[in-house]
């Protein structure tokens, strides 16, 4: 699992700190499903070309299919662990189709049709995401809307954190960028946050290292609603010392 941990610590650290303590097992079924959101996640942005970019979202396509056939999997440092973890948790496959078919929007680099559309995405990446790395470590059917409550407050942080640099690779990230609009959704994932931690005990405790990687999400989305212009502004990020920190002070207690 170290070149998986390698690729997370590169590409997508925050999931990587929130898991790093986590025993081996763990790693094993959470680390090939960060790496495949990883590898479809960037597809879009790795090239200019959008044609290369539709080749390498339906290299996972293909992947997902392979799995659902029960077919060998490829050799590939991502795949293989993947098509392993997919199999032996019973995850549905809808939703790896989902995620990656979720990741055109990034290709395409046109607007969000409407709010609900922007909501769909969120899910369709952070929520299906979560689930899945939840199931797999196995959460029970009831826990889903806990999981997914989590999931939405957790991606719409990291989406709050990342719209400077989308607008920079030409998306357009945001329906409407008025404070009004901002502090609304802001707040809307914060009440989405507290339900979900209300109702914590219907997940496993198993389950639980699926669910601390939204260990951000409070802090962020309260700087949000607070002041919405440090959105755009790119000025919603804790200090490193508050990051680790308040991820230790969450591991140790266990209380995502």
């Amino acid at each position: 699992m170290s070149n998986l941990g390698d690729l997370l610590r590169a590409g997508d650290p925050d999931r990587y700190l929130a898991t790093r303590a986590a025993p081996d097992w763990i790693q094993a079924r959470l680390w090939p499903l960060y790496a495949f959101n990883l590898e479809i996640a960037r597809a879009p942005y790795v090239t200019a070309e959008p044609m290369i970019a539709q080749m390498r979202l339906q290299f996972w396509h293909d992947v997902l299919d392979e799995i659902a056939q029960g077919a060998r999997p490829r050799a590939h440092e991502v795949a293989t662990p993947l098509a392993q973890v997919w199999r032996e948790a019973g995850l549905p496959l809808d939703l790896g189709h989902a995620m990656t078919a979720a990741r055109n929007w990034d290709i395409a680099r046109v607007p969000f049709a409407d709010e609900a559309a922007f909501e769909g995405h969120i899910d369709a990446t952070s929520g299906h995401l979560m689930w899945l790395s939840a199931r797999a470590l196995g959460a029970a059917p009831q826990a889903e809307p806990v999981v997914r409550d989590l999931a939405h407050a957790a991606g719409l942080a990291q989406w709050f954190l990342a719209v400077p640099a989308l607008k920079a690779a030409g998306q357009t990230p945001l329906i409407d960028e008025s404070p009004d609009t901002l502090r609304r959704l802001a707040g809307a994932g914060l009440a989405r946050l507290a339900r979900a931690r209300a109702a914590r005990g219907k997940v496993a405790r198993n389950a639980g290292p699926a669910l601390m990687v939204g260990w951000q999400a409070g802090a962020i989305l309260r700087r949000a609603r607070a002041a919405p212009e440090r959105i755009t502004q790119g000025a919603l990020a804790s200090s490193e010392f508050s990051r680790r920190g308040s991820l230790l002070l969450r591991v140790l207690s266990g209380r995502w």
